[in-house]
């Protein structure tokens, strides 16, 4: 049996000096656009590792710690009902830890097929509005002030 996820997780938002903004689409729901998202994998994993670690599962981008930036905002959110059987049971709240990860220019992506089936780069107002997770489109929207 797989271990139920720890419902504490990481927001990438990965954007260019441009203000374009990376959205991959969901593959247990096709039409759900967001940002790289995952939970920790262990209880004491630092928050940086774990954003490391899933944009290079869910991408294949492999980024230097400098390019990496935490935007020191948690959201708790409740997790939606057909996601909570991943957690122990009466767990229905997460908290995500935001970061940003900025990239010289727009690339190409590696995904990983069974977490999503297909990547695009928007315009970070675009990003917004093509985003599932209120979330998700709260945190593009902030963009312009984390750069510089």
């Amino acid at each position: 049996m797989k271990p139920f996820k720890i419902p504490e997780s990481v927001l990438v938002v990965i954007y260019t000096p441009q203000l374009d903004v990376l959205l991959i689409e969901r593959a247990d729901y096709p039409g759900f656009w967001q940002s790289v998202t995952g939970s920790k994998d262990a209880v004491g994993e630092p928050l940086l590792q774990t954003a490391l670690r899933e944009v290079m599962e869910e991408t294949g981008i492999a980024a230097t710690p400098a390019q990496w930036r935490d935007w020191g905002i948690s959201n708790v959110y409740e997790i939606y009902p057909v996601w909570r059987h991943r957690y122990a049971p009466g767990v229905t709240h997460n908290t995500e830890h935001v970061f940003g990860l900025c990239l010289p220019t727009a690339c190409d992506v590696t995904l990983n097929p069974r977490e999503h089936t297909a990547w695009q780069w928007l315009s970070h107002r675009a990003a917004a509005d093509r985003c599932f997770s209120p979330s998700n489109a709260e945190a593009i929207l902030l963009l312009p002030q984390f750069l510089g």
